[in-house]
């Protein structure tokens, strides 16, 4: 090429690209009479036979092949694409039919050259070429079920069978309802009924699986800045209403008691409150000298019980999460069966046989943790926090295990359709209906559980303890107590299902909303006439606090499940809005790519690591800032409770010197 035609390629072109610009493609006659650089020299075919020319330089000769006289260099360019020519069809190449024409005259302008065997030999090849490249063709038009075979592999993975609409019994109706299959699978509760295709306004277009992913990363971005705005305000109150023990004393002795107070049973609860209150800061100034005059032995001795008891704890952990997966991997192996070869009960317990593991694991561990807490010699207080942390952990992660359960089963199978399709779509056509039906089950059977409690066990145990009072045993079992921590893990339990599920059944939201509301009422009627307060009064601002924080553990958890989701498992291609997508995080690339140059420019320096390492590092010298002013306003609040002290010395000081005073005026 020229030097205006070499400079029209750019410096960084790939070279995989197959086409080329026309300019470069021009094949005149000067590119044979001089020695620039052609667009022949180019291909890795005449790099080979140039590398070959020159190291073997009588191969033409003996070959026989007969050259035109012309200069050494047009000699080897020509034989070069004669050979090439030979031994590649033209159409093989990337060229227009005018350049075609034009190597087609070159190669016949060659042929006058040779012997009549060559040519014979020639045009012998060229013929056997065709014959065995038409008989190919034949042949694979003859392979058997070739084109059945073709198409089923194109759309095996969209294909999504739907229930039948023939006969059915009624009571699957209440299975559907219950468990979000059949008739609710197809609405709008769920994933697989939303499609890729926009709603079309006068002047633009409603992108739905872009408004899709970005309502969920909104409804999930809205919670956790609602959350921590919530946990610092929490967090400082929490450290200003933090005191000593002394002044704990004397506000519960001296500032204690609620004069607002006029009924008989509020008084005694007070008093209740109280002494339980100057109990346990007694028990804990009790363990702290206790802790204090502990020899070598007894403190290894106590950490060595501490450490056993933790093993037996993880024991549990580890027993209930091992039995969650193997009851989830069951349940999906047995929900393949059709609904009419299996009667009612055995259906019903397929579909919530993870639910109900989880809510046995939910319930019985917290009584193992319980008795478990008092052989490890804590301050009531640091009691009843680690108890709640365990109970925290165990609901929490019974979540994950079921969700991380069934991503392994989509991800895995033994067939190639994993190949093909990027996951199981054997059993999981459209997986995020199915992860999304789960989530609903788990919030049906935890509103089902909380109702089944109530009106049979509270409500029943109530009946015995007003009217059967003479028996010692149920005076003893008593009436059920409203535990606060409790209630408030459940909520959190159930918001977290709520959080995991909304990308994958979208109006589960509102049907949690629904839900809290009925449990309020419940729970109020519940607290009025069948349960008898908490002896343990829980501050507004440590409890607020510390469930909360609790909240926020749940959000993070809750965010990590569906980050995978949407950035490492491919999107179901048999539903969704997400099907032409590898997976549902593509759609934003796609987007992005769609705004004018200035703000795709502006896009990609915001999500480059130039932008997000400074912005890292402002972000963790704004937080070092905010932690060192903490904790200079904290030490300000020690000197100010230092003053106040110094001063109450002061006044009592004073007053002594002024007694002593008119003391001696009076003598």
């Amino acid at each position: 090429m020229s030097g205006s035609n070499a400079s029209a390629l750019p410096p960084g072109e790939p070279s995989r690209q197959p086409l080329f610009h026309q300019e470069n493609l021009s094949l005149d006659s000067s590119c044979f009479s001089s020695p620039p650089v052609n667009f022949l020299q180019e291909l890795p075919s005449y790099q080979s036979i140039a590398r070959k020319r020159t190291t073997i330089p009588s191969r033409d000769k003996q070959s026989g092949t007969l050259l035109k006289p012309t200069d050494s260099y047009s000699s080897q360019l020509e034989g070069g694409i004669t050979e090439n020519l030979n031994s590649q069809s033209i159409r093989k190449y990337a060229l227009n039919i005018s350049e075609k024409r034009r190597l087609r005259d070159i190669e016949e302008d060659q042929m006058k050259y040779l012997s009549e065997w060559d040519q014979w030999k020639r045009y012998s090849s060229k013929s056997c070429k065709r014959f065995i490249e038409k008989a190919r063709e034949m042949t694979s038009h003859l392979e058997l079920w070739r084109e059945d075979i073709h198409s089923i592999e194109d759309i095996q993975c969209t294909v999504y069978p739907i229930s039948s609409s023939g006969l059915i019994y009624f009571y699957s109706y209440i299975i559907d309802l219950l468990s979000g299959t059949g008739f609710l699978e197809e609405t709008c509760l769920f994933y697989g009924h939303y499609t890729i295709d926009g709603v079309k306004f006068q002047n633009f277009t409603y992108d739905l699986p872009l408004a899709y992913l970005l309502s969920t990363i909104a409804y999930l971005a809205l919670s956790l800045l609602w959350v921590v705005k919530r946990s610092v305000e929490g967090f400082k109150t929490n450290l200003i209403r933090s005191e000593e023990h002394f002044q704990s004393y004397c506000n519960k002795i001296f500032a204690g008691w609620d004069f607002c107070i006029t009924n008989r049973s509020m008084a005694d609860l007070k008093h209740s409150s109280l002494r339980y209150e100057l109990r346990a800061d007694l028990e804990e100034e009790r363990i702290r000298q206790k802790i204090a005059e502990r020899t070598s032995e007894e403190t290894i001795r106590i950490y060595s019980l501490r450490l056993f008891l933790n093993c037996i704890v993880l024991a549990v952990l580890a027993a209930c999460f091992y039995a969650i997966y193997r009851a989830t991997i069951f349940s999906q192996e047995h929900m393949k069966k059709e609904i009419d070869k299996m009667v009612f009960g055995e259906n019903l317990l397929m579909l919530y046989l993870p639910s109900i593991v989880i809510t046995l694991a939910n319930f019985i561990t917290p009584v193992i943790f319980a008795k478990i807490i008092h052989y490890e010699d804590y301050s009531p207080g640091f009691e009843i926090r680690l108890t709640i942390l365990r109970c925290v952990f165990m609901r929490l992660a019974t979540i994950c295990v079921l969700v991380f359960t069934l991503g392994s089963k989509i991800t895995s199978c033994d067939n190639y359709t994993c190949e093909l399709c990027g996951y199981n779509q054997k059993f999981y056509p459209c997986w995020e209906t199915q992860v999304g039906q789960e989530m609903y089950k788990l919030m049906i059977f935890d509103l089902i559980i909380i109702l089944a409690v109530i009106l049979f066990v509270d409500f029943p145990r109530k009946l015995l303890v007003t009217y059967c009072s003479s028996s010692k045993l149920i005076q003893y079992w008593g009436q059920q107590e409203f535990a606060i921590p409790d209630n408030v893990l459940g909520i959190v339990y159930g918001q977290t299902i709520c959080w995991i599920g909304a990308f994958f059944s979208p109006l589960l939201p509102a049907i949690a909303t629904l839900k809290f509301i009925i449990i309020f009422y419940v729970k109020e009627m519940s607290l009025l006439y069948t349960c008898r307060p908490s002896p343990r009064q829980f501050r507004a601002s440590n409890s607020n606090f510390f469930f909360l924080l609790v909240l926020l553990i749940g959000l993070c958890l809750a965010i990590i499940p569906l980050t995978i989701s949407m950035a490492r498992i491919p999107s179901s291609k048999a539903c969704g809005p997400f099907t032409n997508f590898n997976t549902t995080w593509e759609v934003v690339p796609k987007t992005v790519n769609t705004f004018p140059s200035s703000l795709q420019s502006l896009v990609h320096g915001i999500t480059s690591e130039a932008f997000a390492v400074p912005f890292f590092m402002i972000i963790c010298l704004v937080m070092f800032y905010f932690i060192a002013l903490a904790g200079a306003h904290k030490r300000v609040v020690v000197q100010l409770r230092e003053q106040l002290s110094l001063e109450s010395r002061d006044k009592r000081y004073l007053i002594q010197k002024l007694t002593e005073a008119q003391s001696n005026m009076r003598n």
